[in-house]
C-alpha cells in the first residue's frame, strides 16, 4: 500500500504540501495540487479517514437528527442537506429522536461522540433552554423548522403562522365558515404556530373558533382519519377541514370517501407541506407548500460557511409559505 511519503517524493513536494491538498487547503496552488492528485492516483493512495481527520482536527462529516426516519417529508429534508454536503466532499451520519426528550438528547450525544464537526437537527421536544446551554459546547449544532431567541444565527425555519393563516383563508375565500381544524401535537412548535395563523384568519373575518369543530391529531394518517369521525359524531354542521399537515389530510380524505362523501362537493380539504404525494391524491390536495428540501440545502450552506470556512454563500434563515392550489377545495354559493 502506497504511503504519503511516497506521494510526496513523486510529486516533488514537502510532506505539509501534500497533507494541505488532503485538507483542500485553499493556500496550494493549483498546479502543485494537480502534481499531488496526480501522485497520488498513479500510486493507488487512498488518505486514511482517521489521519487525515487528527491531522485537520475535522472528521468531514455532519451530524443529521431527525425526528423520524418515514415519511417523505423527512426524506426531502436529509435529501437536501445530503445532496449539499456531498457536493462539498462532506458526508453526513444520520439518526433520529422520535420527538422524544432523552431520544433527542440521547441522539445527539451520539453525533458528538462520533465527532461530527457540525450538528444539524431537527429537535421537537427539548427545550430552548437545553439548546442554548448545548450552543456554548464544541461542535456546533443547527436549527430544522425551529427558531430559538439567542441562537437565531443557527436556525432555518418556515414562517408556519402564515401558512396556517393561508391554508384556512384559502377556504374562507370560497365561502366556508363552518370549518374544521384537525392540528398537529401542540408541544410541537410548527404545530402550535399553524393553529394560530387559522385563528388569525377566523378572527379577520369575523368567524367564531368552535372548540366541537377542533382535534388535536398526530402529524400521521391516523389522526386526519380519528379527528374527521371525532367531527362528524358532533353531529355540528361544517363544510371544510383544513389539516395541519398532509398526511393527515390524505386520513381524513380516505375516512370521508368510506363513509360517503364526494370530495370536495361535499367536503373540502386543504392541507400542509406540499409532500410528493399530494398531486396524486383524488382529489389532487391544495396545500400549503414548506419548502423543507430547500431549507435543507441552506441549512447545510450555513455549515459549510461557518464551520468549513467555504465561500461565503447567501443564507436565508426564515422562509416564506406558499399557497398551492388544487381540486380539493370547492366553492360555495
Amino acid at each position: 500500500m502506497a504511503t504519503i511519503y511516497e506521494v510526496s517524493k513523486l510529486a516533488g513536494v514537502s510532506l505539509a504540501t501534500v497533507s494541505r491538498v488532503m485538507n483542500d487547503n485553499a493556500r496550494v496552488s493549483d498546479k502543485t495540487k494537480q502534481k499531488v492528485l496526480d501522485a497520488m492516483s498513479t500510486l493507488g493512495y487512498r488518505p486514511n479517514a482517521t489521519a487525515r481527520s487528527l491531522a485537520s482536527n475535522r472528521s468531514d462529516s455532519v451530524g443529521i437528527l431527525v425526528s423520524e426516519l418515514h415519511g417523505p417529508f423527512f426524506g426531502q429534508m436529509m435529501a437536501g442537506i445530503e445532496s449539499e454536503l456531498r457536493a462539498a466532499g462532506k458526508h453526513v451520519i444520520i439518526t433520529t429522536g422520535h420527538s422524544e426528550e432523552d431520544k433527542e438528547k440521547d441522539g445527539i450525544e451520539f453525533l458528538i461522540g462520533r465527532n461530527c464537526d457540525a450538528i444539524i437537527a431537527h429537535v421537537e421536544a427539548v427545550s430552548d433552554e437545553y439548546l442554548l446551554e448545548l450552543n456554548k459546547g464544541k461542535v456546533p449544532v443547527y436549527l430544522m423548522s425551529r427558531h430559538v431567541d439567542g441562537m437565531e444565527d443557527k436556525c432555518i425555519s418556515l414562517d408556519n403562522e402564515v401558512g396556517g393563516y393561508l391554508a384556512t383563508k384559502a377556504l374562507i375565500d370560497q365561502g366556508h365558515k363552518d370549518i374544521a381544524y384537525i392540528a398537529g401535537p401542540q408541544f410541537k412548535a410548527d404545530a402550535s404556530n399553524r393553529l394560530l395563523g387559522h385563528k388569525r384568519a377566523l378572527v379577520e373575518h369575523n368567524i367564531a373558533f368552535n372548540e366541537s369543530l377542533f382535534f388535536i391529531g398526530d402529524f400521521k394518517e391516523t389522526g386526519g382519519n380519528d379527528g374527521l369521525r371525532h367531527f362528524i359524531k358532533q353531529k355540528i354542521p361544517f363544510s371544510a377541514v383544513v389539516c395541519a399537515n398532509d398526511e393527515m389530510a390524505s386520513g381524513a380524505m380516505k375516512y370521508a370517501r368510506e363513509h360517503g362523501y364526494h370530495l370536495p362537493d361535499d367536503l373540502s380539504i386543504i392541507g400542509f407541506d406540499n409532500v410528493i404525494f399530494t398531486n396524486y391524491l383524488y382529489p389532487t390536495l391544495t396545500t400549503v407548500d414548506n419548502p423543507v428540501n430547500e431549507m435543507g440545502h441552506m441549512a447545510a450552506k450555513l455549515v459549510l460557511t461557518d464551520v468549513y470556512k467555504n465561500k461565503k454563500l447567501h443564507i436565508e434563515r426564515v422562509f416564506e409559505p406558499t399557497l398551492i392550489e388544487r381540486n380539493s377545495i370547492a366553492r360555495l354559493n
